[in-house]
């Protein structure tokens, strides 16, 4: 996502690599890390003079920017935040000193791009006066949509990492799922790997021959992974919105998803299940796609027609220039001080 924001924004340079992340909740490493950050920031001070903004991704409380409130403070440029989420309940507990540096980033910022409705609402109650929210669509960094799939067969998809967790609460949703099935002859391929790889392959045990795992694919494979498939099915547990759910609607091939929070994003509303009906609504919603191939085809030409109006590479140079172009021209924001 942020190599494709980069393509998005055109003419930005990558001034640090500085990776500022704390998965454990380890104060000792926060202010390691703190440190490290305001010796960058110097750093970033002395030869910024020519930059006109400065631009954040991922701004959140394991990974707090530091370096954008200082450097855009010592220079006098804008500073703008590309999907930030706020989690007051983490200014207590292991991370606290990272949550608190990633508020006060969040304050600081005079336009944060936003990917989600549900990363909206925190935003929207805690902004700062004058700071401004714009809605960006999650995109896919092409132009053009790719090579329309095929549709002909009855192979459900799956892609997605084998991991404990959300992932495989997913998974555990989808074996649920496709005992309920009442389409004949259909066929999982699951696209990923991960450290769970031996407790998810496990679920699907009772279905031997129906389920292939193609293990980790490049681009290439996963492309044809998608040609081949009639519908993508993945629940989205707690998922922050998932590149895939575009990745298969822009090749034409049907979501079906539960509807949830982040998930609903970036899915067409036609592939939405609501959660609490469970297995056997996601069954309901594939074995209709999976029984008319007339159906399949309407509802990937929607998916991706979805996807050419919201989720493309120029939509998203359009909004992001549109929003920084009017930050650069307008009056410019009192910025809060830096603790």
């Amino acid at each position: 996502m942020a190599r494709a924001l980069m393509a998005a924004l055109g003419d930005v340079d990558l001034v640090s690599e500085l990776r500022l992340y704390d998965g454990a909740g380890d104060a000792a490493l926060q202010s390691d890390l703190q440190n490290q950050a305001n010796a960058e920031a110097e750093r970033l001070i002395a030869v910024g003079s020519k930059w006109q903004a400065w631009v954040t991704y991922h701004n959140y409380y394991k990974a707090p920017d530091i370096l954008g409130p200082r450097v855009s403070r010592a220079l006098n440029i804008p500073y703008i935040q590309i999907e930030s989420t706020r989690s007051l309940k983490r200014l207590t507990g292991p991370w606290a000193k990272f949550a608190a540096l990633s508020e006060a980033a969040s304050d600081h910022a005079d336009l944060i791009f936003y990917f989600t409705d549900r990363d909206f609402v925190a935003l929207e109650q805690h902004k700062p006066a004058l700071q401004t929210l714009t809605k960006l669509h999650p995109f896919l960094p092409i132009k053009t949509l790719p090579k329309a799939a095929l549709l002909d067969s009855k192979t459900i998809l799956t892609v997605a990492m084998l991991r404990a967790g959300d992932k495989q609460a997913s998974y555990e949703i989808i074996a649920q799922t496709l005992p309920l099935l009442t389409t004949p002859d259909w066929h999982l391929n699951i696209a990923g790997d991960g450290a769970a790889a031996a407790q998810i392959k496990s679920l699907f045990a009772p279905f031997k021959d129906r389920i292939t795992f193609l293990g980790q694919l490049d681009r290439a494979g996963l492309t044809a992974a998608y040609q081949h498939a009639s519908a993508l099915l993945w629940p989205g547990v707690n998922e922050a919105f998932g590149m895939v759910y575009l990745e298969a609607q822009a090749a034409g091939v049907p979501v079906v998803a539960q509807d949830r929070m982040g998930v609903r994003d970036v899915v067409h509303p036609d592939g939405l299940v609501p959660a609490e009906k469970g297995a056997a609504g996601m069954a309901k919603s594939l074995d209709n796609l999976l029984r008319s191939r007339t159906q399949t085809q309407s509802r990937g030409n929607t998916a991706r027609d979805f996807v050419l109006q919201n989720h493309l590479l120029d939509t998203a140079n359009g909004v992001l220039l549109t929003g920084v172009e009017r930050l650069l021209a307008g009056p410019k924001r009192p910025q809060p001080d830096i603790a």
